[in-house]
């Protein structure tokens, strides 16, 4: 494995550590600085909306230079926002920490994806992107308890200047691993990626980019339209006590981990048929837990195939946009914004669902609802794919 793609795999352990830490140092964060819970809260969705923003933001701005500095300039950015983090005196200048690290956010997994992919052969390189989604989804599984572990001993400023460290040996892992033109052209697929901002724009011209967009953000908002009130369904339908819903959360990270390298081999075999069995599988495995959320031990079943399911199709779905945008960078960024707009829709449309008393179960069969959507959008642009290739016989026309 090259050694670039540790150094990736690094940044995005940092980078997901600091979305996923905050939740279980929210209490201790806003005694700490004396605010509500409500606005200690505003320092989770003030997160997720800059990275929707960011990931477009600065891909654009940083159209033209070379991906491997691009990287080191956004988890240098990374840096500054946890130490702002670490070192607020008020709730402003934490709110400010907490932008500035996410705006790195999304630009660093959309181009940090087609330099991890031309690190390796072609036919590797759904599997490299997975390599460096593994430090998001490690930190999915540790996000939480660890936050909530090195708050309670030291204090929640320990977990920031923690991530900051993190983020000091992550970027000088990628200046000392990953090679100088890194990126530049993705995989030998594409003659050369386009850098300037009206060529990438010219990438979204392309019906399979935002038919792969559409399926991303349908895919994510089957998701998490369930998750986002996962721990509602566990003590509520499930029969599980509060102390209990930590551990399942740790079962549903778990099925990250084992999601993400399981789709990222299968998509570098057979990348559409890939993906449409990992949204079928959502589909199927949402479907399965509203049925049986009533069971304990289903749930505990269900939840780690929620996430095996739920992620397998991120590596695919990354290298499937930036194929189809001849390597643009903008694209690859723009799959990150469409998974945060997802994550905004299921959980949006999950709370609707509840507010109208069809019971804590119901953002299961929501999520399910959403994930066969993106079954059918997907199924199009898999179609549209094998047409264009000459792999689909055109129907025969009387004269």
């Amino acid at each position: 494995m090259p050694s670039g793609l540790i150094a990736l795999a690094l940044g995005g352990f940092g980078i997901g550590l600091t979305e996923f830490l905050i939740a279980g140092l929210l209490p201790q964060v806003a005694a700490g600085l004396a605010v509500s819970e409500a606005a200690a809260g505003l320092l989770i969705s003030g997160y997720a909306l800059s990275v929707a923003v960011g990931a477009i933001a600065l891909t654009a701005a940083t159209s033209r230079l070379p991906r491997k500095w691009v990287l080191v300039g956004l988890v240098a950015l990374f840096v500054v926002g946890n130490l702002l983090s670490a070192l607020a005196p008020g709730y402003g200048v934490m709110l400010a920490g907490r932008i500035v690290a996410a705006l790195c956010h999304g630009s660093f997994f959309g181009i940090g994806s087609l330099v991890a992919r031309s690190l390796v052969p072609p036919e590797r390189k759904s599997r490299a992107v997975a390599v460096m989604f593994a430090g998001l989804t490690v930190a999915n599984v540790l996000g939480v308890p660890f936050g909530a572990l090195v708050g309670e001993r030291w204090g929640w400023r320990s977990a920031f200047w923690a991530v900051t460290a993190i983020g000091v040996l992550a970027l000088a892992g990628i200046v000392a691993l990953v090679p100088a033109r890194a990126g530049s052209a993705p995989d030998g697929a594409h003659a050369a990626a386009p850098t300037g901002l009206r060529e990438q724009f010219r990438a979204f011209r392309s019906g399979q980019v935002w038919l792969t967009l559409v399926a991303t953000a349908l895919s994510y908002g089957g998701m998490f339209g369930a998750f986002s009130y996962i721990a509602y369904t566990f003590t509520e339908v499930g029969g599980f006590s509060a102390g209990d819903v930590s551990w399942l959360l740790m079962v549903y990270g778990v099925g990250l981990v084992v999601g993400n390298v399981v789709g990222g081999r299968a998509a570098d075999r057979d990348r559409d048929r890939a993906l449409l069995y990992a949204l079928a599988g959502l589909t199927v495995t949402l479907t399965a837990f509203g049925l049986l959320a009533g069971s304990a031990v289903a749930s505990v079943v269900l939840v780690f195939l929620l996430g095996v399911t739920g992620f397998a199709s991120v590596p695919g779905m990354i290298t499937r946009v930036t194929d189809a945008a001849g390597g643009a960078a903008l694209a690859a960024s723009a799959n990150v914004s469409a998974s945060n707009v997802g994550n905004a829709l299921g959980a949006w449309l999950g709370g609707l669902a509840i507010g109208a008393g069809l019971g804590y179960a119901s953002p299961l069969y929501v999520g399910a609802g959403i994930a066969l959507t993106s079954v059918l959008v997907m199924a199009v642009a898999a179609r549209g794919t094998r047409r264009s290739a000459g792999l689909v016989d055109e129907p025969a026309h009387s004269v």
